[in-house]
């Protein structure tokens, strides 16, 4: 089964991971460090915090954005469910706003629409790699006092406006998840220019430990004293899987350059089969490009999602409208609440993208493609 996506390992990749087994340091040593600072020239040189997940950086953004028991979070609907999730474990009522109907991603006329005096953060998701809509979500969350959060899993790399993702938002997760364009096999991490949010964050995925003496109730017990001023969580990324993210990241402008140029391809050989739209792209954005998101018009999306796979190809359907699952249900949330999402999804069809997908192999797909709809 030729994959939607697939990681991009090479023996530079073995020799880093090879180099940790072989020292001191399994975890919670120089290799995290050295990722923080990797990942960092990715985003403007917005300092970062490395976690285990892009669900864990999530948790971690919500808990650093002051997220409690009574606050609001709004966001999209499509998404993976985790986006919604952790805000809803923290206590907070979730609001889901619709999309652009092009992009999929937020749409800031929606999110107006929803924000109250209790709005505490609005999560934006890069759709695909391409970056939401981030001026106009920056004045809707300003005019409201909330925090701006950024869900770049699909978009490490991309730029809105010249300027790195990363910059754009308050807080920034990113996930590294084997389908993304870096991997570190499972892992995130988390964005923040202010040194308040980042202090936050690097705290609760460390237990909330103190160690700095100059902040701590008993400074003077002995070298080995730490504290704990707010209860935290373990989301420490090892030094194995950071190694493997410095040397994927090293080669993070050649995916993102083969995944363009497979984009470019498949918008070519695609224009002019019929019952297909393509993705969009604003003029202001370099995207990331995660996924190659078609629609398949006319109700054909399950015909066809079958029929591809039972041709060896495994296309994906991104994503279930996250109020969709039964957990959003029997909360009470209710279909039709964002009818350009649930439009989106249901002709919604990612194609097989990854950097090492051939060109003989994105022809299949595209002939096996236009032979189901012609």
């Amino acid at each position: 089964m030729l994959p939607y996506g697939r990681q991009s390992v090479d023996e530079s990749d073995v020799t880093a991971v090879t180099t940790v087994l072989r020292g001191d340091w399994l975890t919670t040593g120089p290799a995290v460090a050295a990722f923080e600072a990797e990942l960092a020239r990715w985003t403007g040189g917005v300092p970062c915090v490395a976690v285990t997940s892009g669900t864990a950086a999530l948790h971690v953004a919500y808990v650093a954005a002051g997220v409690r028991p009574g606050d609001e979070v709004v966001t999209t609907p499509l998404t993976f469910v985790a986006t919604a999730a952790t805000a809803a474990l923290l206590g907070a009522r979730v609001r889901f706003a619709d999309v652009q109907p092009d992009t999929g991603n937020l749409d800031p006329d929606a999110v107006t629409a929803l924000l109250t005096g209790r709005t505490r953060a609005v999560t934006a998701v890069d759709y695909a790699g391409h970056p939401a809509d981030y001026d106009q979500l920056r004045e809707v969350t300003e005019r409201a006092g909330a925090l701006l959060i950024a869900d770049a899993a699909h978009s490490i790399g991309a730029a809105y406006k010249d300027r790195p993702v990363g910059t754009l938002a308050d807080l920034t997760t990113f996930s590294f998840f084997p389908t993304k364009t870096v991997t570190t096999a499972e892992g995130g991490a988390v964005a923040a220019a202010d040194p308040e949010l980042r202090t936050r964050a690097a705290r609760f995925m460390n237990h909330g430990l103190v160690r700095e003496p100059a902040l701590q109730r008993e400074p003077d017990v002995g070298g080995w004293h730490q504290e704990v001023h707010a209860f935290g969580l373990n989301y420490r990324l090892p030094d194995v899987l950071c190694a493997l993210g410095v040397s994927q990241l090293r080669r993070l402008a050649r995916f993102r350059e083969r995944r363009a140029e497979l984009v470019a391809r498949y918008n070519v050989l695609l224009r002019d089969v019929p019952g297909l739209t393509l993705p969009a792209r604003r003029a202001y954005v370099s995207p990331s490009w995660h996924l190659y998101p078609v629609r398949v018009r006319h109700g054909r999306r399950r015909e066809v999602y079958d029929r591809m796979r039972a041709a060896g190809i495994g296309v994906q359907v991104n994503y279930i409208p996250a109020y969709w699952h039964p957990v959003f249900e029997d909360l009470g949330y209710r279909r039709g609440m964002c009818p350009a999402a649930e439009a989106y999804y249901a002709e919604e069809l990612s194609l097989p993208l990854f950097p090492d997908l051939t060109d003989a192999e994105q022809d299949h797909v595209v002939d096996t493609l236009a032979a189901i709809l012609r």
